[in-house]
């Protein structure tokens, strides 16, 4: 992932921040062998201190490229939106020479992936997970043995991803001027459009944070 200087995360607890509040959902890149396309499964995921807790059907194809290279890589998407190019143009540039640019948050981790096959280990990775989907515990026990969740461990593995690298990006113009970044944050807002909403609030709190980008 190509990261400009004022693209880049301001600090580790940006991003995390960013995760905790809800992207919870991404996608797993898995080595495929020689010759083939990598294997890629969107999921839900769980950040459990330095790692990402994961679990996938057993037929799932992930798990024998893990097993031959445990080197994988999750991405996590978010608050996007396309700015047409009008919105772009600086004073004095006709609105049809404006540059139409993608606005959006990412993190990408490096992991290190180790399967979970136990059952017991298996059902205390869900627990964390539920923990975390579920907090109000409105759900059965999740142990071996006890319905329902007991007979549907043999159908799953678990991941435990331990994060060996991070790369944050929030590509929000932070390098235009600030009045500029502001106005296209306004024009997000008033389209209404899928993220437009959320793509301008992180726009916006980039903006306070950052004022007049500087190198």
């Amino acid at each position: 992932m190509f990261i400009q200087p004022w693209d880049a995360a301001l600090d580790e607890a940006e991003w995390r921040t960013w995760i905790a509040d809800g992207h919870d959902f991404g996608v797993l890149s898995v080595n495929g062998p020689p010759g083939h396309a990598p294997v890629v499964v969107p999921t839900h995921f769980t950040v459990d201190g330095a790692a990402l807790l994961v679990h996938l059907a057993r037929p799932n194809p992930v798990w024998e490229p893990i097993e031959a290279d445990a080197q994988v890589t999750f991405t996590v998407t978010g608050d996007h939106a396309f700015v047409p190019g009008p919105w772009r143009a600086g004073p004095g540039v006709p609105p049809t020479d404006g540059v139409p640019t993608s606005y959006y948050a990412a993190v990408q981790f490096t992991c290190r992936a180790t399967v979970v096959d136990a059952p017991e280990a298996k059902a205390e990775l869900l627990r964390r997970q539920m923990a975390h989907f579920q907090p109000d515990g409105d759900h059965a026990p999740v142990a071996p043995g006890l319905p329902p969740y007991g007979r549907m461990l043999p159908g799953i593995r678990g991941l435990r991803l331990d994060v060996t690298d991070v790369r944050a990006k929030y590509k929000y113009d932070d390098h235009k001027p600030a009045e500029r970044r502001a106005d296209t944050a306004r024009r997000l807002a008033e389209r209404g459009r899928g993220q437009d909403a959320s793509t301008a609030a992180q726009q916006l709190r980039r903006l306070d944070r950052i004022g007049t980008w500087t190198p």
